[in-house]
């Protein structure tokens, strides 16, 4: 390029030379001349420089200054440009000025700025439209969030009986549901309506706490022992923040706050056997709750709940008509037998022992399938009507395979504790004692094994949402001769299965500390609120 332009300076000069020494100068033809060809030495110069020898910087100058233009003018800027090239390249460039080869190379240089041109316009294309696409879907999925959003504020701002009717329309028609990363669909009697239902307890569900009532019944938890559960709820439902409300005008249920157990332990005579005044006493609370407050008599406590896990729980209601006819209560003795719980409408709520409060999951787990030699195990005392049967028949060492036991004899837990025992046994029997539940059940969950309940008439716990038969065995009482050929009868292939769903299951019999997604606090009130919808 040099070169080209010092040919093109000697030519001036030898003309001007020329015409100044050899000739009359003619001054207006001279200044055309010069005009000429400074002009197109200028325009030669800036069209090699920004065209040939830095066609990506000139790309790059061009976005910049056209980035806020529409790709339509663009596209017609960029066409303009190459038949501008190419006519200012035949325009400036003489045969005189530039020899063939070197026009050959330009215009190849041409060809290969109008490649890139167009290429650049064809990438700068698709990175619009793709741009628009992904703006269209980030806009699309913006607006379905704050429909959602939206819709969910709405649903809050129903009054509470319309937040019910709502909610009931929308699990009756929940979507399917087939797999989800926080559920074992083989769990759940219907994994669709139950997420979906637990979904819309997360979003509408409000509970008022009465803080009427002293304590200790009332508001001080009992959190160890094999009555836990209803202490442990007490706990964490009263620190809840999300599902708790401070205006009863805006809850669709009410928590009476009280301890069956701590009940016992206040109120009872020992050795009396006189449940009277304990049903009294929670009578005469309802009814000072009753009318103090407007909301018990709008539903008669039909929206109004209690958890009680004390053997005793049922009857403590039964000096109140409408609290034992009308309220959902939660209760570990869930005995249809006994008339007072009503499946549909009251919660079987799990009994837990909790041996250290500070560390309730302490000990949890236990051995793979092919690791538990024992067939069957049970320790424990004996009373009721089916433990005795229980050891009668399978008692005192008889089968080596089944190791049941009045107590674990001390020279049997000096070589493997209870806890190691259940790790190691394939099948733990939870017989019930003198009334229907055992802690047992939860227990043989904690170690992860297969639980085999002996207790007709028990409703098994959480079984509105749970199927049972996918990770348990239930035998009749009637059945206790034939247990082992029962148990044996369970092909190998079943049984792992089971042992392997109970692994699964166990999160929803946990109690943390700080309560999470689907664990036992979040079960036990999703089943009074599923039952309170099925009502409604």
């Amino acid at each position: 390029m040099k070169k080209i332009l010092h040919q093109t300076v000697v030519i001036i000069m030898k003309e001007l030379s020329w015409r100044c020494f050899r000739h009359k100068i003619d001054w207006r033809r001279l200044f055309l001349l010069v005009a000429i060809f400074t002009v197109s030495g200028f325009v030669f110069q800036f069209l090699v420089h920004s065209y040939v020898i830095s066609p990506n910087k000139q790309f790059h100058d061009e976005t910049d200054s056209w980035s806020n233009r529409s790709l339509n003018s663009t596209v017609r800027s960029n066409e303009f440009l190459k038949g501008t090239i190419l006519q200012q390249v035949h325009l400036t460039l003489p045969n005189s000025v530039v020899s063939p080869n070197s026009s050959n190379k330009f215009v190849q240089s041409v060809e290969v700025v109008q490649e890139s041109v167009q290429a650049q316009a064809q990438r700068k294309k698709n990175s619009v439209s793709g741009s628009k696409d992904k703006n269209l879907a980030n806009t699309t999925s913006s607006h379905h969030e704050h429909v959602s959003s939206g819709k969910q504020r709405d649903i809050r701002l129903l009054l509470p009986a319309e937040a019910l009717v709502y909610a009931k329309k929308e699990i009756d028609h929940a979507p399917l549901v087939n797999e989800d990363p926080n559920l074992y669909a083989p769990l759940f009697r219907n994994i669709s309506v139950f997420k979906r239902s637990y979904e819309l307890m997360e979003t509408i569900l409000k509970v008022y706490i009465y803080r009427d009532g002293a304590r200790p019944i009332f508001h001080r938890p009992p959190l160890k022992g094999i009555y836990a559960s209803e202490g442990w709820f007490m706990k964490l439902m009263e620190e809840n923040k999300q599902f708790v409300t401070k205006d009863p005008e805006r809850a669709h249920l009410f928590y009476l706050p009280y301890s069956a157990h701590q009940m016992e332990l206040t109120l009872y005579v020992h050795g009396s056997h006189n449940l009277k005044p304990l049903s009294n006493f929670l009578r005469d609370y309802v009814n000072e709750i009753a009318a103090k407050y407007p909301f018990w008599n709008r539903t008669h406590g039909s929206d109004h709940f209690l958890v009680a896990c004390h053997d005793w729980g049922p009857y403590t209601v039964s000096g109140h008509e409408e609290l034992a006819r009308n309220t959902i209560k939660a209760l570990c003795n869930a005995d249809l037998s006994e008339r007072i719980f009503i499946a549909g409408r009251d919660v079987s709520l799990p009994e837990t022992t909790i041996r250290a409060p500070r560390r309730p999951l302490r000990h949890i787990g236990g051995n793979r399938a092919s690791l538990r030699p024992i067939l069957a195990f049970f320790a424990g005392s004996m009373h009721g009507r089916v433990r005795p049967t229980l050891l009668k028949y399978w008692g005192g060492e008889k089968d080596e395979d089944m190791k049941i036991y009045k107590r674990l004899p001390l020279k049997v837990s000096q070589k493997m504790t209870y806890i190691q025992h259940m790790k190691s046994t394939k099948y733990c029997l939870c017989p019930m004692g003198f009334e229907v539940n055992s802690p047992r059940i939860v227990e043989a969950i904690y170690y992860e094994c297969v639980p085999v309940i002996i207790a007709d008439n028990f409703v098994l716990p959480l079984s509105d949402v749970l199927d049972w038969s996918a990770f348990s065995v239930v035998v009749a009482e009637k059945d206790i001769p034939r247990l082992k050929e029962i148990l044996l009868s369970i092909p190998m292939r079943k049984y792992v299965a089971m042992q392997n769903n109970v692994k699964m299951v166990q999160k929803h019999f946990l109690w943390n500390p700080k309560p999470m997604r689907y664990d036992m606090f979040h079960m036990i009130l999703h089943s009074i609120w599923f039952n309170k919808l099925n009502q409604s």
